[in-house]
């Protein structure tokens, strides 16, 4: 499938969330990373925020929920406005049923892997999402550096999803920049979520672009 790229707005300045919005008017999809200070030690924004930002942008959002019990809250965010919402299946308690639940409502459904959480274990959940998220650096903070040993898990996820012939993107989120897309691209992802990379560029349009195409080039 054709490379995606979602530029985390973890790394844009949260008093001007709809004008960072515009600034990646060429991103394929708005990540909006959800973190509630329990599954990891980091408060961002939940859900009035993204119903508000789906307002303000035509840009879907893909919301990566780093909180406990999501069985209870990812549905509420499909009814806010997200168009992808990613639980992790750490935190889960009944990971078919909520994604069934989250496709049922019209989103896509994505289920997060954090860097030790390894796939296979979850090979016959596959059929269930649309979205499978290898998280590249431990989850709860932007700007950290990419994990090189969680290379070999996104290769593995990518060999399970076309053994099944699956339709189901692979995200890699974490350290993700013109240094380390290509690695990724080269192991199997194909959907990429970078953060500082595109929002502390000057040009962060142009700066899409270039991990797209550094991505292409290597997938």
């Amino acid at each position: 499938m054709a490379i995606q790229i979602s530029p985390s707005l973890l790394a844009s300045d949260f008093a001007r969330l709809a004008d960072e919005a515009d600034r990646v008017s060429g991103a394929d999809w708005l990540h909006v990373d959800v973190m509630d200070n329990h599954f990891v030690p980091n408060l961002t924004l939940g859900l009035p925020v993204v119903e508000a930002l789906a307002k303000a942008t035509s840009t879907p959002i893909d919301c990566h929920l780093m909180i406990e019990d999501p069985d209870r809250w990812a549905p509420g965010y499909v009814e806010a406005g997200a168009s992808s919402v990613t639980f992790h299946v750490e935190a889960a308690a009944a990971p078919v049923r909520l994604a069934r639940e989250l496709r049922a409502k019209g989103a896509r459904a994505g289920m997060g892997l954090k860097p030790a959480t390894a796939i296979d274990a979850y090979e016959d959940l596959l059929p269930e999402l649309d979205m499978l998220l290898v998280m590249t650096v431990e989850p709860g903070f932007g700007g950290q550096p990419f994990l090189d040993m969680c290379l070999p898990k996104i290769r593995r996820t990518r060999e399970l999803v076309d053994r099944h012939g699956l339709e189901v993107w692979l995200q890699v989120d974490g350290g993700v920049s013109l240094e380390t897309i290509e690695r990724c691209a080269e192991a199997g992802a194909d959907t990429f979520v970078a953060g500082s990379a595109v929002f502390g560029a000057d040009d962060p349009n142009a700066m899409i672009e270039s991990l797209r195409a550094a991505a292409a080039s290597a997938g």
